[in-house]
């Protein structure tokens, strides 16, 4: 069922089902997402039941959010931000962000067609992306998400994040052909 299927089923019907299959379909990322920002599993899961408790409760206006998936993005960032502002002073480093391993390869058959030193080639070279680029790079290539979405979501013009994607493909392809 596709997401649009469940928000019609959930704001229409009160479709309990059709909330878990949206939950259960967008979890597993935003939980990363989550991750990413604040190096804790516990709070970041908190954070995401919180995101989708908040869809709950609201479902009946369902109707005005135009993108879902940028809207929990969003949702979640700014989450994170706010409990990361009140549980702490110090201001927030994007060196902080990546410290948490975000990008990794998810396992489909492409990827097993991808022989062993050649994944590895990747995953060290998304590594050595800066911080932000790297987590541009993942939005988009992993999360499947437009530009302007990751535009949107990080709060960020459509330039940067197509300025940062092509860095992240330069280096990746130079490190590929061993430049």
């Amino acid at each position: 069922m596709s997401t649009q299927e469940h928000i019609r089923r959930i704001q229409i019907d009160g479709d309990e089902a059709a909330f878990s299959g949206l939950y259960e379909l967008h979890e597993p990322r935003l939980n990363k997402f989550a991750y990413s920002f604040l190096g804790d599993r516990e709070v970041a899961q908190e954070i995401v039941n919180d995101a989708f408790l908040k869809i709950w409760m609201g479902r009946e206006s369902l109707y005005k959010i135009r993108n879902l998936q940028v809207y929990l993005y969003v949702l979640i960032k700014n989450a994170c931000l706010n409990h990361l502002r009140n549980t702490s002073s110090q201001k927030i480093k994007e060196l902080q962000l990546t410290e948490t391993y975000y990008f990794q390869l998810s396992v489909d058959p492409s990827h097993l067609l991808i022989s062993k030193e050649l994944e590895v080639r990747v995953l060290n070279a998304v590594n050595l992306l800066p911080p932000r680029c790297k987590l541009i790079f993942k939005m988009v290539k992993e999360d499947d998400l437009s530009c302007n979405e990751v535009a949107a979501i990080l709060g960020l013009s459509n330039k940067t994040v197509f300025a940062q994607l092509a860095i992240a493909l330069k280096k990746l392809d130079d490190a590929l052909t061993g430049k």
